[in-house]
């Protein structure tokens, strides 16, 4: 009886083996993907309007990412986006001396970036500063929906193919097609930019049946276009500016969309089986992707079983990783020379706190740049950076640079006093219904950013927040006299909103007057250090009601 048994788990020992090895068991990997998004040049951690230490940039993700590597050799690092442009250092390299490599290629490239998905603002400085970066990086610049004009030949590498642990992983790379609507022509001159969710859908078909790959990874300038809870679009955008949840609703075969463009943190969303995440901007979040996939020992496809996103914050408890810090200084130095030196001299602090809420001084001083440099009746000005300050004293070129962050050049136009009210009527919408007892800050709609609050100087006038919305501008008056709706002014305004930012439409083909190369952060510099002295008293030309 004894050996019946023996011989019965005998039996029953050979088949399972047989079995093990006729049908195998399932294999299983994970997959690791770290993502950056809109880093616009910072590198070290740093706030070079202030300059203070922050906690930001590629030296303290630079950590995070050998952390990560340690744990997974073969992890993937891309990013989405807006590189090459956003901080002095960077702006420094591009037009004061664009000779060295660029310091966010060099940090890339020691970093092993797979990837790149291209963004708008790596435009700002011309194909020529586009074209010197993107030859110095090791990596490849994606975009699938960037062409050459009147051809199907794309500009960038559309996609790109990785064998991680077995895996083959599609990386596809999309940009906001919105560039026109900001950019100069000629800082995109012969390129076009298609419609981004018939593109993906053409090129993970691509992927998914010539290049066979197990799973698609879109990494996208582009982020999410609608309020999830409401359905409402975000206001202001440009057509297809931003699209992430239409491809994720709409083009079959996606797995994970790594998004950009919109500067917001979304550590995680599933949305259609796709996954979603997006990691801030300037270095101040890391985004990770793990996947895990499976398939049968005899060789089948790969399967994914789970997969999971999260954020991981840059804090002060993470230090600076020494080799990218180190390929930062030398950029470092020259643009902190640039910085420090004075140009003027201001008899009181200014500050941009207020600016969206009252008449100030330092914005004043833009205006009065814009009105003098452009031979204008009337400005529109927005406040871009609520932190600026101008402090008693000697004032350096870093004062200005944090007064006007962006590349914007100048331009006039010719407008009606019509136009010139749309134009503020559209501006007002940044404040929400007048609601007694709140003040103007708590009142303002935050789904609009403030730079596309336009304020206007060499007119006079009320803005009224009881008013419906088209109703809000009052008492507009020019050198006194009310506005005459026919009346044709010379206004000056920066070539964003001329080429149709922030939705400013009535702006639509008006007849430019003047159209300048010299970005407005430089005439601001210009004119201080030929001045020397700083207004300190705002003209007044504006108030808010009913607001006290």
């Amino acid at each position: 009886m004894k050996r019946r048994n023996f011989c019965r788990f005998v039996l029953t020992l050979a088949l399972t083996l047989l079995a093990s090895t006729v049908f195998g068991q399932a294999e299983r990997v994970q997959v690791t993907i770290l993502s950056t998004t809109d880093l616009h040049g910072n590198i070290l951690p740093l706030d070079y309007y202030t300059n203070k230490p922050d906690e930001r940039g590629l030296a303290k993700i630079a950590t995070l990412i050998r952390a990560a590597r340690k744990e997974n050799p073969q992890l993937l690092l891309l990013d989405s986006g807006d590189t090459i442009q956003g901080t002095p250092l960077e702006y420094f390299h591009n037009k004061k001396n664009n000779t060295p490599p660029d310091p966010m290629m060099l940090a890339m490239n020691a970093l092993k970036y797979d990837a790149m998905a291209v963004g708008n603002h790596e435009y700002n400085f011309g194909l020529r500063v586009l074209e010197k970066a993107r030859g110095e990086a090791k990596f490849p610049w994606l975009s699938a929906n960037t062409y050459r004009k009147g051809t199907d030949q794309t500009y960038f590498t559309p996609y790109l193919v990785k064998e991680v642990n077995g895996v083959r992983i599609g990386i596809l790379g999309l940009t906001t097609p919105g560039i026109p609507g900001w950019e100069n022509v000629e800082n995109y001159a012969g390129l076009e930019f298609r419609e981004p969710v018939s593109e993906a859908e053409k090129w993970v078909r691509v992927l998914r049946e010539k290049e066979r790959v197990d799973v698609v990874v879109v990494a996208m300038h582009m982020g999410l276009e609608r309020d999830l809870r409401t359905g409402e679009l975000t206001p202001g955008q440009q057509p297809h500016e931003n699209e992430a949840l239409a491809i994720a609703e709409r083009v079959p075969g996606i797995d994970v969309i790594l998004m950009g463009h919109t500067h917001r943190e979304v550590p995680a969303m599933i949305l259609n089986n796709v996954l979603l995440t997006q990691a801030n901007s300037w270095g101040k979040h890391l985004a990770r992707v793990d996947l895990y996939l499976e398939r049968s020992a005899k060789g089948g496809s790969w399967k994914i079983s789970s997969k999971a996103a999260r954020t991981i914050p840059v804090t002060d408890k993470i230090e600076a990783d020494v080799e990218i810090a180190k390929i930062g200084e030398p950029y470092d130095k020259e643009t902190q020379e640039w910085l420090s030196r004075v140009i003027g001299e201001s008899d009181a602090e200014l500050t941009a706190e207020q600016a969206r809420f009252r008449d100030t001084a330092i914005l004043d001083l833009v205006q009065r740049v814009q009105l003098e440099a452009g031979g204008a009746d009337a400005s529109m000005v927005a406040s871009f950076n609520d932190r600026a300050r101008i402090g008693k004293g000697p004032v350096t070129v870093r004062d200005i640079a944090g007064l006007y962050v962006y590349e914007n050049t100048l331009v006039v136009i010719e407008v009606t006093g019509q136009q010139l009210k749309e134009a503020l009527e559209h501006s007002a919408k940044y404040f929400r219904a007048y609601e007694p007892g709140k003040t103007a800050a708590e009142l303002v709609d935050e789904k609009i950013p403030g730079y596309q609050f336009d304020i206007a100087e060499g007119v006079t006038y009320d803005l009224d927040l009881s008013k419906p919305f088209g109703e809000r501008i009052l008492n507009l008056r020019y050198r006194g006299q009310p506005l005459n709706p026919a009346q044709k002014l010379k206004l000056a305004i920066n070539n964003y909103r001329a080429n149709g930012g922030g939705r400013y439409l009535m702006y639509k083909d008006a007849p430019v007057v003047l159209r300048s190369s010299q970005e407005i952060r430089e005439l601001i510099i210009d004119w201080v250090e030929k001045h020397k002295s700083i207004p300190t008293e705002p003209t007044n030309n504006w108030r808010l009601l009913p607001i006290k």
